[in-house]
C-alpha cells in the first residue's frame, strides 16, 4: 500500500511539474506569436488554435467513450463560460502582448483568483475572513505597483496594455464563477472541447469586425501556434486533470502562484524582457494575495467538511 501510495504521490508531482512548466511558457509562446516580428493577428490565433485543440479534445472525450452531445443548457453554459475564459480572458491577453511583455502579462492574468474571490463575495454577500480581507487589498496593492512604471512613465501604450490585461484577468475570473457555479455533467476533456469550439467562432467574429489583417506567421509563430496547441490546451490540461486527481487540492493550486513567477524568468531569459524593482514587488504583493486567498478557501471548505460530520 505504501509504495503505491509513493507512486501515486510521483506521478502526481510530475504532473505537476508539466503544469508548471508549460503553463508558465504559453505566456512566451503567445508573445512570439503575436508579436510584430510573429505575425499572427490576436483574433485569428485564437479562433485557429482553439478550433484545432477544440477537435482533438472532442476526440479524446469521444475515445473515452464519454457522454458527447451536450443538452441545450449546457450549450448555453459552455457558450457564456468559453466566451468569458476564452475570446475575453485569454483574447485580452493576446491583445495586450502584442506590445506588453509575456512576464508581465503573467503576473497581471495571475490576480485571476484575488478578482474571483472578490466577486463571490459580491454574489454570496457573506462577512468576509480577514485573512480573505488582507488578501485582496495585498493582491489589488499589487497589480496598483505592477502597472506603476507604465503610469510614471506616461505611456499610453503601456497603460493601455495594461488595462487590458486587468480586464482580461476580470474576463476570466467571470468565467470561471460562472463555471464553478453552473456545473455540467460532462467529462473535463469535452467541456473544455465545447468551450474551445464556441470560443473559436467568437475570435472569428471578432477577426471579421476589426478587421484584421490576414495572417503572416514566421516560422517562430507556427511553432508557438503548434505548442499553445498541443502543450498548452491539450498536454498541460491533461496533466492538470491528473494532478486533481492525484495530488492533494492546496498542492495541486500551488501553479497559481508558481506560474507567473517561472513566466518571469523565462520571459527575462529568453526574450529579455527587463525586470524591475517594481515588476519584483508586485510580484510578491500578487502571489503572496493569490496564496491567502486559497488558504481562506481551503479554511472554508475544512470548516464545512468538520460541520457536516
Amino acid at each position: 500500500m505504501g509504495s503505491i501510495l509513493r507512486k501515486l504521490q510521483a506521478s502526481g508531482l510530475f504532473h505537476l511539474m508539466i503544469v508548471y512548466i508549460v503553463w508558465s511558457s504559453t505566456y512566451l509562446a503567445i508573445r512570439i506569436a503575436v508579436s510584430e516580428t510573429g505575425g499572427f493577428p490576436p483574433f485569428f490565433m485564437g479562433a485557429s488554435r482553439l478550433v484545432v485543440a477544440g477537435i482533438i479534445l472532442l476526440m479524446i472525450g469521444k475515445l473515452g467513450k464519454n457522454r458527447i452531445k451536450p443538452t441545450p443548457n449546457e450549450i448555453r453554459i459552455l457558450t457564456l463560460s468559453g466566451l468569458a475564459l476564452w475570446v475575453g480572458g485569454n483574447g485580452l491577453v493576446m491583445l495586450a502582448e502584442q506590445s506588453a511583455a509575456s512576464g508581465f502579462a503573467a503576473l497581471m492574468v495571475s490576480a485571476s483568483p484575488i478578482w474571483a474571490a472578490a466577486m463571490e463575495w459580491a454574489i454570496t454577500r457573506k462577512p468576509p475572513s480577514v485573512m480573505l480581507l488582507v488578501s485582496l487589498l495585498l493582491g489589488f496593492l499589487g497589480v496598483g505597483v505592477l502597472m506603476t512604471p507604465s503610469l510614471l512613465s506616461n505611456s499610453s501604450t503601456s497603460i493601455l496594455a495594461g488595462i487590458t490585461l486587468i480586464l482580461g484577468s476580470v474576463c476570466w475570473s467571470a468565467g470561471s464563477v460562472y463555471q464553478a457555479r453552473h456545473p455540467v455533467a460532462l467529462s473535463a476533456s469535452v467541456m473544455s472541447a465545447y468551450q474551445h469550439l464556441f470560443a473559436s467562432f467568437g475570435f472569428l467574429l471578432l477577426a471579421l469586425i476589426t478587421g484584421e489583417p490576414y495572417p503572416a506567421p514566421s516560422s517562430g509563430a507556427w511553432i508557438a501556434w503548434g505548442y499553445l496547441i498541443v502543450f498548452g490546451s491539450i498536454l498541460a490540461f491533461t496533466s492538470y486533470l491528473l494532478t486533481l486527481r492525484l495530488l492533494p487540492l492546496d498542492i495541486a493550486m500551488t501553479y497559481a502562484y508558481v506560474n507567473p513567477v517561472l513566466a518571469l524568468v523565462l520571459g527575462w531569459w529568453l526574450l529579455d524582457e527587463t525586470i524591475t524593482s517594481w515588476t519584483v514587488a508586485g510580484a510578491v504583493m500578487v502571489v503572496i494575495g493569490v496564496v491567502g486567498v486559497f488558504k481562506h478557501k481551503f479554511q472554508v471548505a475544512a470548516n464545512v467538511a468538520e460541520d457536516t460530520r
